[in-house]
């Protein structure tokens, strides 16, 4: 048999095999309520569908129901690196539990109109990460499409979801060097603009803490992540008197740790270094890196439960996301 001769299999093939009629089929996988079908008869039908591979349409159920239940996740263009990947992972399996699909598309707009997307895809809700228009808004919710805003949105977007824990994120870097007598500290920026979106309110939350700590603001600094080129920033930091840096992230920090080493400059006793997600590589840097963690299980339940909410047209339930972000110490601050 070619491929061109392959065909899906439908209800009409599971009532053929059991015995029974199209709608007994959509009954009993269903779970129709109110319905008098003899568990023989249930049973004929559930051992038919497995044994043909029967998975119902999409479309069709979300015809049959009004609503799909694909949860449409638009990535902008980022480096899907662990901290990502964590969090996809654990909201595929959060919405699972509530029969929700999660489906994520990374890219960027100029890749394909988002409006293309969902429409292609009529999801029951668009977790964004990224921005919209209120024309595509206004469209969206028009459709029925609900719209959860994860991390950037104008005014007109909904909250944003994300954006006080990664604040926290900087607050805590910020916290945790003040606390340990440092009052000149410096922000290594990352050089990439993909991920501008964590990077300003962490930025922000350092910003934040110096201010309410009584010292200076941060020198911020682009370090890229090259020994050589990360070296004119840690020169420049030393120059300035700055004895700790919070750095976007932890490939950033040890961007800096390895341009330290080409100054032969030393962390934590010339420069302290902090960075965030507490990826493995953190653990074998050397010094072995000083850095914040975010508790991606608790983020993606609590972007579940905004999600549902949304769809469902429920008050989203408070929930507490300061707890879910920690420093992890070790030696290099």
């Amino acid at each position: 048999m070619t491929d061109s001769t392959i065909r899906r299999v439908t209800s009409a093939d599971v009532a053929k095999l059991a015995g029974v009629s199209r709608a007994t089929v959509s009954y009993v996988l269903n779970d129709t309520p109110h319905q008098t079908i003899s568990a023989a008869t249930r049973g004929r039908v559930i051992d038919a569908a497995t044994s043909l591979g029967y998975a119902p349409s999409a479309a069709a159920r979300a015809l049959r129901t009004g609503r799909s239940d694909v949860v449409l996740c638009l990535l902008p263009d980022w480096p899907i690196g662990p901290e990502v990947g964590t969090l996809l992972g654990n909201l595929s399996t959060e919405l699972a539990r509530s029969g929700m699909t999660f489906v994520a598309h990374p890219g960027s707009q100029a890749d394909r109109p988002i409006a293309d997307l969902w429409k292609a895809i009529t999801p029951a809700a668009v977790l964004a990460f990224t921005d919209f228009s209120p024309a595509e808004i206004d469209a969206m919710r028009a459709a029925g499409v609900a719209l959860v805003v994860g991390l950037l949105g104008r005014s007109t977007s909904p909250r944003r979801e994300l954006e006080v824990p990664q604040q926290r994120v900087g607050r805590l870097q910020a916290e945790h060097l003040v606390a340990a007598g440092h009052t000149t500290i410096g922000y290594a920026y990352p050089d990439d603009d993909r991920v501008r979106i964590f990077a300003e309110p962490r930025l922000e939350g350092t910003r934040l803490a110096c201010a309410a700590r009584g010292v200076a603001e941060p020198s911020v600094r682009v370090v890229p992540l090259d020994a050589e080129a990360a070296a004119p920033a840690v020169r420049a930091w030393h120059d300035e008197g700055v004895t700790a840096v919070c750095a976007y992230n932890d490939d950033v920090a040890m961007a800096v740790l390895a341009g330290m080493r080409r100054l032969d400059l030393h962390a934590p006793a010339d420069l302290a270094v902090i960075g965030v997600d507490d990826i493995p590589a953190a653990r074998l840097a050397v010094p072995a890196l000083t850095t914040v963690t975010t508790d991606q299980a608790a983020v993606a339940a609590h972007l579940a439960t905004t999600v549902l909410a949304a769809i469902n047209g429920r008050p989203v339930p408070p929930s507490e996301l300061a707890g879910i972000v920690q420093v992890v110490q070790r030696e290099s601050a």
